[in-house]
């Protein structure tokens, strides 16, 4: 596989994370959680290639069932609380940040990076050089999550508090399409 290719993988690999992040950014984020996030995703993204490549097809379909479910299911509850708190303060304009506590941040990793768990069995049957492209998945999807958490930032402080409520229904649609 070319390295063009690699890339062109790695990036559709990693618009799952940034169209989320834009949502989780959009709500509010601090720079210490950008760079957890952005951290906790690229860590996934190398991770679940190799574990693809180890486990096989079989385990891994039964894995990203339930864990995709249970990722959804958690996006849609973070997205239906930001659209409840955002419309009970109709008074108050402050953004309030998205928490994650540690099961949330591996529930959020595993959630975006399980199309790459079967991509590591593909490319395991195909012998491609795996360390290097499971570093190069890993990059580029802890470069996209930055970029979307910092963009849904930037976004959000423009916008406003509309900006939570988009944020909300953000999450709210890439968990009902993750589920789905």
């Amino acid at each position: 596989m070319s390295f063009l290719t690699l890339l062109v993988l790695a990036v559709a690999l990693g618009t799952d994370a940034f169209s989320l992040c834009v949502g989780i950014g959009l709500a509010g984020v601090k720079r210490r959680q950008i760079l957890l996030i952005s951290a906790t995703v690229f860590t996934f993204h190398v991770f679940m290639p190799l574990t693809g490549w180890f486990l096989g097809e079989f385990t891994g379909s039964l894995l990203g069932r339930t864990a995709a479910a249970i990722g959804s299911l958690l996006l849609v509850y973070l997205g239906v609380r930001m659209v409840y708190h955002t419309l009970q303060n109709k008074g108050t304009a402050e953004l309030h940040a998205v928490n994650f506590n540690t099961w949330g941040l591996f529930l959020l990793g595993s959630g975006v990076s399980l199309d790459a768990l079967s991509v590591g069995f593909t490319l395991g049957a195909r012998q491609a050089d795996l360390v290097l492209t499971a570093g190069v998945i890993g990059v580029v999807a802890g470069v996209m999550t930055a970029g979307g958490l910092i963009f849904g930032r930037f976004l959000g402080s423009w916008v406003g508090k509309r900006a939570q409520l988009v944020g909300g229904l953000v999450l709210v649609g890439v968990g009902v399409k993750l589920f789905f």
